[in-house]
């Protein structure tokens, strides 16, 4: 009892006198056909004021204390309004701090118990005579009001769980899809500048060899490392302006409206890509089968353009070919299938630089794999028997949107 009078709040306690202070004036008026209150009567209310105030801490003994008084006034001939208040406040409170089943035994049993106690107190001569039926009833309507009440904020703790787990959903959903913008920030910063930078230290190495006997080839050179130049710059230029928050205009733009963007590299632009890619050095030749049948996706188109970007920056600077080729052509009845796209030098790898190493710890390859799986596609990528090297890409030309749910590799198909 000392750890339940240390529990008890100034709340408890103002309830408990509250309650006692109404039930004593009850008990002391004087009801007609109820019994005249006497130490007894004052002892039973006594003992259930004491035991009122454990109805937060301990509900069920607060209940039966409270409960025995009830009986106890029922049975002595007591009749008034208010002398079940103790009664009916504790079993709001077992309500309340319970759950259903405990609330429905504990109802069950205090009807009964009134109910008896009713009836019994309408045999003794002199008693009077409470109503059975209105004290069956009694215990119940506490019962349902602590009930209602625990069931309304049960209701509400279940509403405000499904918010925080919402908001925590909405938190988790927003970090994916800034993981995936880095992502593809990232891959498309690395296709411009390792496309680029690779494809100019050729070009500057052919034009310093060059320079003092075929100035006109180192011309050449310099030519297309000026050109590459140019094109980095732009894509790099378009890609940080879509990063930008704001503009000197107040705006993502210089004038306050949206940023400017480069045109989305398509098929179309592959010719140009590789005369940018070759010269004396490495000679590439181009197949494109892809215009017959329906048009091809934007999508599509810009991650077959990225993985021919990778895969000849790869022959630069991963092998000694002279020569390669790209192939692009649509598979299927009339052109309508899958595009495929594909990729092969000569050989031999490059002295220090053989592509094994570039596949495990480069993002080369990784990079290629990521752009077929956006579009739901396949990359598979390994060496040919004459000693080159091939890169073969499938990617589905439906217009569905939704990224691969596998990537297929196999390393050793040629």
């Amino acid at each position: 009892m000392a750890s339940v009078a240390r529990r008890l709040t100034v709340r408890d306690v103002a309830l408990s006198v509250a309650v006692g202070c109404v039930t004593t004036a009850d008990l002391a008026a004087d009801v007609p056909g109820s019994g005249e209150p006497d130490w007894f009567s004052w002892l039973v209310l006594a003992l259930s004021v004491a035991g009122l105030l454990a109805h937060r801490v301990l509900p069920l003994f607060s209940a039966v204390v409270t409960g025995a008084g009830s009986l106890a006034w029922t049975l002595y001939g007591h009749i008034g309004e208010l002398l079940n208040l103790p009664f009916m406040v504790s079993l709001y409170f077992v309500a309340v701090s319970g759950h259903r089943g405990r609330t429905v035994r504990v109802a069950v049993v205090a009807a009964l118990l009134s109910g008896a106690a009713a009836v019994l107190a309408g045999r003794e001569a002199g008693n009077a005579v409470p109503s059975p039926v209105l004290e069956l009833a009694v215990p119940l309507v506490p019962l349902l009001l602590g009930e209602a009440v625990r069931g309304r904020r049960e209701l509400t703790a279940h509403y405000a769980e499904r918010a925080r787990h919402a908001e925590r959903e909405r938190e988790r959903e927003a970090d994916r899809r800034v993981r995936e913008e880095r992502v593809r920030i990232a891959r498309e910063l690395h296709d411009i500048v390792a496309h680029t930078v690779s494809a100019m230290t050729v070009q500057a190495a052919v034009a310093l060899d060059a320079l003092d006997h075929r100035p006109e080839v180192a011309r050449g050179a310099l030519r297309q490392v000026r050109a590459s130049g140019r094109e980095a710059v732009r894509e790099l230029s378009a890609t940080v302006a879509v990063l930008r928050e704001d503009g000197p205009g107040g705006g993502p733009g210089a004038d306050g409206g949206p940023p400017p963007t480069a045109p989305t590299p398509r098929l179309s632009q592959l010719e140009e890509l590789i005369a940018r890619m070759s010269g004396d050095w490495l000679r590439v030749t181009l197949r494109d089968g892809s215009g017959a049948g329906a048009a091809l996706p934007t999508v599509v188109e810009l991650a077959a353009y990225r993985i021919v970007q990778e895969a000849l920056t790869n022959v630069v600077k991963h092998s000694a070919a002279r020569t390669a080729g790209v192939w692009i052509h649509r598979s299927g009845e009339g052109g309508a299938g899958p595009l495929t796209v594909e990729v092969v030098d000569e050989g031999p790898p490059a002295a220090g630089g053989g592509r094994a190493g570039e596949a495990v710890g480069g993002f080369g390859l990784l990079g290629m794999r990521e752009r077929a799986a956006t579009v739901g596609g396949s990359i598979a990528c390994g060496p040919t028997p004459d000693g080159g090297f091939r890169v073969r890409a499938v990617l589905p030309v439906h217009p569905c949107g939704t990224p691969a749910t596998a990537i297929a590799t196999n390393t050793g198909e040629t």
